[in-house]
């Protein structure tokens, strides 16, 4: 896929991950447009990405994703790839009190929000050529840390959803579907879990860019790659590895 004069949306792209794919994709001559919830961090990315579009958007809010839909189809006629990248995670949710609670807010953001955001976007990504939907999903979508339980949950459905929906669209419509597998990332949003022991974030934003110009569908990022290995060849390893 050509990395080049695309118009792309990247949710939850005023920081981490998706901000240094927002600043690498502007770089290389895109049209970018990113969203966040956070009214002053997105000021704050944009003052920082001169030249990037961003729209205040929450993606667990019908309404909100509603009217972004509506500007995209206005204002952004040529979108031509979406980066679901927004998320949500809590630590140690099975003995938190609030387990059904958090893991709710886990599954609307990381997995059915998604589904909200493509089945909208997908009419206008269809009008356009050399297409592609992006799904963010991680190294515990394989196997699950037990501090991460819930979250592990919603990013294993994420990429089952992520595989049934590229072989749907390669026999109905051609638009190519990537899902971006990183293992821990040093953002503010891992810190909580050691973010400060992760790989870089535009580490991230360059492995996807490597991987769209390569058609590489399931991208493994770092260590993610040595823990898909491990669990075709010995899932209790595994499982071994990811819970030391």
């Amino acid at each position: 896929m050509k990395t080049t004069e695309n118009t792309v949306l990247i949710t939850g792209g005023s920081a981490g991950i998706g901000f240094e794919t927002a600043k690498i994709l502007l770089a290389k001559g895109n049209k970018v447009i990113i969203t966040g919830r956070n009214k002053d961090r997105l000021k704050k990315a944009l003052e920082a990405l001169p030249g990037v579009t961003g729209f205040v958007c929450d993606v667990t809010k019908k309404e909100e994703v509603d009217e972004l839909v509506q500007v995209l189809e206005r204002d952004f006629t040529s979108l031509n790839m979406v980066i679901n990248n927004a998320g949500q995670a809590f630590v140690n949710t099975l003995t938190s009190g609030d387990a059904a609670g958090k893991a709710g807010e886990e599954m609307l953001t990381n997995y059915l929000s998604i589904v909200r955001i493509n089945e909208k976007v997908l009419p206008l990504l269809g009008k356009n050529q050399d297409s592609a939907i992006v799904n963010v999903s991680s190294i515990v979508a394989f196997v699950p840390n037990h501090i991460m339980a819930t979250y592990a949950a919603s990013k294993a459905a994420l990429h089952s959803y992520t595989q049934s929906l590229r072989i749907l669209l390669a026999k109905t419509g051609g638009i190519k579907v990537f899902e971006l597998m990183p293992p821990l990332v040093n953002t503010d949003f891992s810190q909580e879990i050691g973010g400060a022991n992760g790989i870089p974030p535009v580490a991230v934003a360059q492995a996807l860019l490597e991987a769209l110009e390569a058609n590489h569908f399931e991208i493994h990022v770092g260590r993610t790659a040595d823990v898909y290995r491990l669990s075709l060849a010995s899932p209790a390893d595994a499982l071994l590895a990811m819970n030391p």
